[in-house]
């Protein structure tokens, strides 16, 4: 993982959806670790459910550039757990597209751990930072797209 410490170091957005709450504690604790590990700092925004996540994101977005303090970039967490209606599809389907949308759109480092289960012991394993640690991932996805960013554009040479 990139360890950015010091006076450069990314300022990340964390948006996260409550629905489930026991798992979004997980991904939750494994995001902000490693944020923390990697020397970055964040700002924690709750919504509902993964839907919100999208529009928090953009509204935050804006929001830190008006106030003269841009995210270098964004994490997201929430989960999505199959039910008996076509609602799982339509959740999980649009929050993903509406996030690739945005992070395209705005050239943004976005760190998708918005989880995509069957079941809630599908959710728990992903979550889990002992087991995959999917909150912690998305960090990590997140962190390195900054990295990556700064070094492109030559940030910090």
């Amino acid at each position: 993982m990139t360890d950015f410490g010091g006076p450069a170091a990314p300022h990340i957005l964390v948006v996260e959806a409550r629905y489930y709450d026991e798992i979004a504690d997980q991904l939750l604790s494994g995001a902000t670790g490693a944020i923390r590990a990697a020397g970055a700092s964040f700002d924690l925004i709750t919504v509902p459910g993964a839907l919100e996540v999208p529009a928090a994101v953009v509204i935050a977005l804006d929001a830190a550039v008006a106030r003269g303090r841009p995210y270098d970039g964004v994490v997201t967490l929430g989960c999505v757990v199959r039910g008996e209606t076509t609602h799982y599809e339509i959740v999980s389907g649009e929050s993903a597209r509406a996030l690739m949308e945005i992070a395209v759109a705005r050239g943004l480092p976005l760190g998708n751990g918005i989880l995509t289960v069957e079941n809630d012991e599908q959710a728990r394993v992903r979550a889990s930072i002992a087991e995959m640690n999917k909150g912690g991932g998305a960090a990590e996805a997140a962190l390195h797209m900054v990295a990556l960013k700064r070094r492109l554009y030559g940030v910090g040479e």
